[in-house]
């Protein structure tokens, strides 16, 4: 009979190891989006998480596991627009004029 008593040995023999390896893997991807959303001088936060549930029956115990993290979103650009009256997007702030009415003519110069 072998008696377990340590959590990490518990942890290891838990899914026939599988459980270990998915943590390992879990906390070491974590760990390269936190290091790439900080950056060199800035800082961001995440976790990993392992969740063990407990089933008692008759003297026996079944063991499930849950795995989670949380990770930093990716960053995305904005874009700036401005909304017009009748609710359309304009590239261009509406109650402005444009001082150009359209593309200037270049004309060349006579090098004589």
């Amino acid at each position: 009979m072998k008696i377990i008593r340590e959590p990490q040995v518990l942890i290891g023999m838990l899914e026939e190891g599988e459980l270990a390896e998915s943590m390992k893997r879990e906390l070491a991807e974590t760990l390269t989006a936190l290091s790439d959303a900080a950056g060199p001088k800035g800082k961001a936060t995440g976790h990993v998480s392992l969740k063990l549930n407990l089933k008692v029956e008759a003297g026996m115990v079944t063991i499930s596991a849950d795995l989670a993290s949380k990770r930093p979103k990716e960053e995305r650009r904005a874009s700036i627009y401005w909304v017009t009256e009748d609710g359309a997007l304009s590239t261009q702030h509406p109650r402005q004029t444009d001082m150009f009415d359209g593309p200037r003519e270049v004309s060349t110069a006579d090098a004589g």
